[in-house]
């Protein structure tokens, strides 16, 4: 038995955001239905493609566990078949630009008509309103926009992305958390709702302290490559065979820092007295003083000094090393699946356990309209007459 076993969702996304709401859905037993255009999903053309099977490797990661169907919504027996399923789903996920979906008269007010109890969640780049809910998105657009890429780098280089496309991983989980809570109000009340979650609000919401500091000072906050600006030392030092990451977060930790790396002279400094100078003051020597001692050791030895002592730290790890660390296996962050024309893939697990009803990689990716016969109940002629007529 599954977390959400039972829970009935029509997927209509694409790319990234969407998909990964539903896969997170999916994980914990609600049975996803994917409804994909019939040319298929854009995400089933990015890389890395399998050269066997031509398969995409970020879709079938993307979307386990889903059944997966056609549909041409521009068609009116399309559309027909769908409102069909819309009848005794649970939740709608969609991910088009603003307007799309009223175009296409699959939108919240046309659906929940047929069904009131829906929960309808849209994942889009700028929401349902504001002046610019009409614009496509993708994931370096919101965080160009949000505030992100301004913060991110060094004070000498140009703006910067955050590698992983952090807004719409991050969407994909707000909306999901979005699902949840308008699932529980519906326990209360039985009434259905639309969740609405942008990728400019999601990268605008991570902001954290960055706009604190602009609307207690007045100030700009400015990229400072690795260092916090509210915290010190905070920061990524280069040891003798890599980097590692030291966290220091409160004057206690400073006293033990100091102590295990031997310099309890900086306790008498009164530029580190409390962690507020140590900000102000951290390349004024402190710095320095930490690299040179990093700088001597190995990434092993400094983890394992620090670890003793409490320290939060951390070495800088690559892809290899990130998915074979002990902790990463031992806690299920990589699954095998077994796909039916990639075959054996090796992917990311799911980050929430639940200790009564753990989540479960159980099924690969569905191929484009896999699963037509079976959602739609049809038979073999009019599977091929769909199909001819172009609505599947």
């Amino acid at each position: 038995m599954k977390a959400l076993q039972g829970l009935k969702v029509l997927d209509l996304t694409q790319a990234y955001n969407g998909p990964f709401c539903t896969t997170m859905l999916a994980d914990n037993g609600a049975e996803v239905i994917k409804i994909e255009p019939v040319e298929g999903d854009q995400c089933r053309t990015w890389g890395p493609i399998d050269e066997k099977s031509g398969e995409s490797g970020f879709y079938a990661f993307l979307n386990r566990n889903k059944k997966g169907c056609t549909l041409n919504l521009k068609n009116d027996k399309a559309r027909e078949m769908f409102y069909k399923l819309v009848k005794d789903a649970d939740v709608v996920v969609e991910n088009f630009k603003g307007g799309v979906t009223k175009r296409l008269k699959v939108d919240y007010e046309t659906l929940k008509e047929i069904n009131p109890k829906i929960i309808y969640a849209s994942g889009s780049g700028f929401g349902q309103y504001g002046p610019i809910t009409y614009r496509p998105c993708y994931d370096i657009v919101a965080q160009s926009m949000g505030g992100l890429v301004n913060l991110t780098g060094f004070p000498d280089t140009p703006p910067t992305k955050v590698g992983p496309s952090i807004a719409d991983n991050t969407t994909g989980l707000y909306l999901c958390i979005g699902v949840l809570l308008a699932l529980y109000n519906r326990e209360r009340t039985g009434m259905g709702q639309q969740v609405d979650v942008s990728m400019f609000d999601t990268i605008f919401s991570l902001l954290e302290n960055a706009i604190v500091n602009y609307t207690m000072t007045g100030e700009i906050p400015q990229r400072q490559g690795n260092i916090d600006p509210s915290i010190a030392p905070f920061d990524i030092f280069k040891a003798n065979d890599g980097y590692i990451a030291i966290g220091v977060g409160n004057d206690r930790l400073f006293r033990e820092f100091c102590a295990i790396i031997e310099r309890e002279d900086l306790l008498s400094d009164p530029r580190y007295e409390t962690n507020d100078l140590r900000c102000k003051y951290y390349k004024d020597g402190l710095q320095q003083t930490i690299q040179e001692w990093v700088g001597k050791r190995s990434k092993k030895e400094i983890e394992e000094i620090f670890d003793k002592g409490g320290i939060p730290c951390g070495p800088v790890l690559d892809m290899k090393e990130a998915i074979e660390h002990p902790h990463i296996q031992a806690r299920e962050m990589m699954v095998h699946c077994e796909h039916p024309t990639i075959g054996d893939m090796y992917f990311q697990g799911c980050p929430v356990k639940l200790s009564e009803t753990p989540p479960e990689v159980y099924a690969p990716a569905p191929l484009l309209g896999q699963h037509n016969k079976e959602v739609f109940g049809l038979s073999e002629e009019e599977y091929d007459i769909l199909r001819t007529e172009g609505v599947i």
